[in-house]
């Protein structure tokens, strides 16, 4: 999935990253958190928007699966973004999340995703103890054998795992495009002009698809040689997917999040930084 590998919570890195200037690729509408949490730490946060958040190319097939919501076992969000498009389209039918069917439950992937399914009064009925898809599929809480699994999930550019997975398990799995996220136009003024004056400590990347629509913004502004922007900074993922796209795409990675949350990158950033100049 296109989410996260995840979410935001508590550190303990406060003024771990005094001076630093940090690159943070989130969504267009979604760096608040992370701001908040690396400037508590002490560092000027330099906002990168990787990805922009859409409707997919048509509502069809989600709109289907939930006028047809009670025939579901488990609904699985991996994303608020998830969580907003299926809310969204609920009440264009006068329903809502937290009037589901008494007969469907609600797995979430993430403590952000977790926490605005409370916020819309339609608490998760199991999260799994890491915030990434592996975790929820090594700790389900039944077998999936005989279930029908709803997965709304970003269009274009997300792991198909969960669905694999299940219906090796003899789930029945409807897989549906609730969003998309897209590549902004370019790299912010700001941003740019820093990386153009080598002016950046260390560059963290929340997902896969900000990893790669980054590189695209970096050779669209520096041409075949972007690469090198990038020599000077610390490379820092939120979880296992993201570093292996770091690793593909470019070639190294200082440090990976853990926990996968948003606490755990500001504190694996603080660790990549430690005792650099």
């Amino acid at each position: 999935m296109d989410a996260p590998d995840h979410d935001s919570g508590g550190t303990n890195a406060a003024g771990a990253l005094a001076g630093r200037r940090i690159a943070v690729t989130r969504a267009e509408r979604q760096l608040g958190e992370a701001r908040r949490l690396f400037e508590a730490a002490g560092a000027e946060v330099l906002d990168l928007p990787a990805l922009v958040i859409g409707p997919p190319d048509e509502w069809g097939p989600l709109d289907d699966a939930l006028a047809d919501w009670d025939s579901f076992h488990w609904l699985i969000l991996s994303s608020t973004n998830g969580v907003e498009a299926v809310q969204a389209r609920l009440e264009r039918r006068g329903q809502a999340l937290a009037h589901r069917p008494r007969s469907l439950k609600i797995a979430a992937v993430g403590r952000k995703t977790a926490a605005r399914l409370e916020e819309l009064g339609a608490a998760a009925d199991f999260v799994p103890p890491e915030f990434v898809a592996d975790s929820l599929l090594e700790n389900f809480p039944v077998s999936g054998w005989g279930l029908r699994l709803l997965l709304p999930r970003v269009q274009s550019g997300g792991r198909t795992v969960l669905a694999e997975a299940f219906a090796a398990a003899g789930a029945r799995v409807v897989e549906v495009a609730a969003y998309e996220s897209r590549c902004p136009a370019g790299l912010p003024t700001a941003t740019l002009a820093a990386l153009e004056r080598g002016q950046v400590d260390a560059i963290t990347f929340s997902s896969g698809k900000t990893v790669r629509h980054t590189c695209s913004m970096l050779e669209q502004a520096f041409g075949s040689c972007w690469r090198a922007r990038l020599d000077p900074l610390a490379v820092v993922s939120i979880g296992p997917q993201t570093s292996q796209v770091c690793r593909n795409l470019l070639g190294r990675l200082d440090a990976e999040a853990s926990p996968h949350d948003l606490a755990g990158l500001v504190e694996a950033c603080a660790l990549a930084l430690k005792g650099s100049d």
